[in-house]
């Protein structure tokens, strides 16, 4: 099975001149879900990680799935105004404007290990905005998962020093 071959492109959305990379029919089909999850694990197995942060939405998917299949904790990574205790953020630039992302202040201690997973990378505004959260708790990271990179956009440049690996190219 080709995951990739289930990877929809839909022109002009979220606005013009953007061609946005559809996964839903690959998460609509339960033995490519399954090979994507199986082969991020694979990719990470032996990198000690202790917890697994994700970005909403669609990077839940992948990171609960992977944290649940490595035998981690999960940290979700949400907009601001949707996690109940009290949280850091960080403002950040996207390919089409800015962002804040938020974490629960206790989520993550300096003791841990931690591995980012989204489904996809573009210009790396992000996941360089959960590497920003996740140097203010003290915590080690220990890899960054994607399942589809877009890499004419270059956001892997803006992850040196990282180990960084993704499942699918355009």
């Amino acid at each position: 099975m080709n995951p990739k071959e289930l990877i929809r492109d839909i022109p002009d959305f979220p606005k013009p001149g953007i061609i946005f990379k559809d996964i839903a029919p690959l998460l609509g089909n339960a033995k490519a879900l399954r090979q994507v999850v199986d082969e991020l694990a694979e990719k990470f197995s032996g990198c000690g990680a202790t917890k697994i942060l994700a970005a909403e939405a669609r990077g839940f998917i992948f990171g609960t799935a992977l944290a649940y299949r490595m035998g981690v904790g999960f940290v979700p990574v949400r907009k601001p105004g949707k996690l109940p205790y009290k949280t850091i953020d960080v403002t950040y630039d996207l390919e089409y404007g800015t962002d804040t992302l938020c974490m629960h202040e206790d989520a993550l201690t300096k003791n841990d290990k931690a591995l980012v997973i989204d489904d996809l990378l573009a210009t790396g505004g992000t996941v360089g905005g959960m590497l920003e959260l996740i140097a203010k708790t003290g915590a080690e990271v220990v890899g960054i998962g994607f399942v589809v990179e877009l890499d004419f956009l270059h956001g892997r440049d803006k992850l040196t020093g990282h180990r960084v690996e993704s499942l699918i190219h355009f």
